[in-house]
């Protein structure tokens, strides 16, 4: 299959290989979200001798074994008989004295569990050569968690690595290029359940409806990605209810600390906050706070993995109803609408602020924006207070965006809609700006900043 986006960090990657000397690289994500194929990738175009090894859970001994079997297979030599997996690391760096290797061990948290100090038995080993090898060395792992503590200070492998890769989803646009086939329009639904996955984009079949779709890869018993929701939490969560309950209350709309705390009857706000840190380490889980204003309490929780928010929001809470009834009638009855009215463009939201992040990075934003966000606003003479949610900030203030996945044209009634919301809310606004689904029919239109769906898959 096709290796899709990533060139930052093959960039990234290249440069490590080129350079002289030994050369440390850390890199982690979530599950399914490409390390290990971007490894593999990287290594392809290197005419030196390349070892890649995914260690198991299974002992050392086992694991010893195995990465013995790929030595012997990249450097053309029997077996070597080593029992303990420092014993042939160590002949790797001593052959990288000779030649230039590239080592890339996979799901290292899997072999650290298995030999007792394992960092110093890998510290020790790089120590010994560094200044003599020409190795480049790369661990790799999903559990974040502990991926990061390899960088603490007070972990012997500190120091060790000077390249750190924090592998995370893909945006909307490179997600694109998964399904070039389909329309802007379905592009933002197939956005909206599988985000910026890899592993799920690449399922998506664009020859198909975005129905068929769903239906065959996440709404039905069974269908290919039934149960990844379960098996990503299970991966780095031992108390998966709590996460369950948490999920569901934020699928539910509950997105404030003490909304969740009522919503999700976790046993204490210690134990609500272990949870979200945890689930915020893997990347399914973020927290935001609006870009004018820098309080704890206006922080709001949103599940950023789309294929988790969707399996709590229609799927989870119906489990029942789920396993029994015809997927299609289950579909149409629970999902259908409610996906095309609030799900997609709740996720068209989301697409409007990667795309303003997009435009800024590659220079086309102008003036240069500082800040891509949401906006809390309180007006104490009408005793409200609320968000707007795709705002921007540069040298001239803040421009306030309105964004519409609707059937009709952005006209002159959602102008003056957005208009009254924000006089009344009492903000300074520099520029009004509008994202529409299908194109605009506004008086004056060079007064706002408009932006439909060709502009935002160009």
């Amino acid at each position: 299959m096709e290796f899709i986006g990533r060139e930052k960090e093959l960039a990234r990657l290249k440069k490590v290989y080129q350079s002289k000397g030994y050369e440390g690289v850390l890199l982690y994500g979530r599950r399914r979200i490409g390390k290990s194929e971007l490894v593999k990738r990287s290594m392809q175009e290197e005419s030196c001798k390349r070892i890649y090894f995914e260690c198991t859970k299974v002992s050392e001994a086992s694991n010893t074994k195995a990465f013995c079997e790929a030595i012997a297979h990249v450097f053309g030599i029997p077996v070597p008989a080593y029992t303990h997996f420092a014993d042939a690391l160590e002949y790797v760096f001593l052959m990288s004295e000779k030649e230039p290797i590239i080592l890339a061990i996979d799901e290292y948290p899997y072999l650290r569990a298995k030999i007792e100090a394992c960092d110093s038995v890998f510290q020790k080993v790089i120590d010994t050569h560094a200044m003599s090898c020409r190795m480049k060395f790369i661990l790799c792992g999903s559990a974040i968690e502990v991926m990061c503590s390899l960088d603490d200070r007070d972990n012997p492998l500190y120091n060790r690595f000077g390249t750190t890769i924090t592998l995370t989803q893909m945006n909307y646009y490179e997600s694109a290029r998964f399904y070039p086939d389909f329309t802007p329009e379905d592009k933002v639904r197939i956005y909206s359940v599988f985000g910026g996955v890899p592993y799920f984009n690449q399922f998506v079949d664009d020859s198909l409806s975005v129905k068929e779709n769903l239906l065959e890869l996440v709404a039905s018993p069974g269908a290919r990605l039934d149960g990844e929701p379960s098996r990503l939490l299970e991966s780095e969560l031992s108390r998966l209810e709590n996460a369950n309950e948490v999920f569901l209350a934020i699928a539910g709309g509950a997105r404030k600390f003490s909304d969740i705390l009522s919503q999700a009857h976790v046993s204490s706000s210690p134990t609500l906050a272990d949870v979200l840190t945890r689930l915020m380490n893997m990347d399914v889980v973020k927290k935001d706070n609006p870009i004018n204003v820098n309080s704890q309490n206006r922080t709001i929780y949103t599940i950023s993995d789309r294929l988790l928010l969707f399996w709590y929001k229609y799927i989870f809470p119906r489990v029942s109803a789920f396993a029994i009834m015809p997927p299609e009638r289950f579909f149409s009855e629970f999902i259908e609408t409610d996906f095309e009215n609030s799900f997609v463009p709740h996720a068209y939201e989301e697409i409007a602020r990667q795309y303003l992040v997009r435009m800024n990075l590659e220079g086309k934003s102008d003036p240069v924006l500082y800040q891509v966000g949401k906006y809390y606003y309180d007006n104490p003479k009408e005793r409200k207070n609320g968000e707007f949610d795709v705002v921007t900030e540069s040298k001239d203030g803040f421009d306030f965006y309105e964004v519409k996945f609707t059937k009709k044209p952005v006209d002159d009634s959602v102008v003056r809609e957005e208009t009254f919301q924000l006089e009344r809310a009492g903000v300074k606004v520099n520029r009004m700006g509008f994202f529409s689904r299908n194109g605009f029919n506004v008086t004056d239109p060079e007064k706002y900043i408009l932006i439909d769906l060709e502009d935002v898959y160009r």
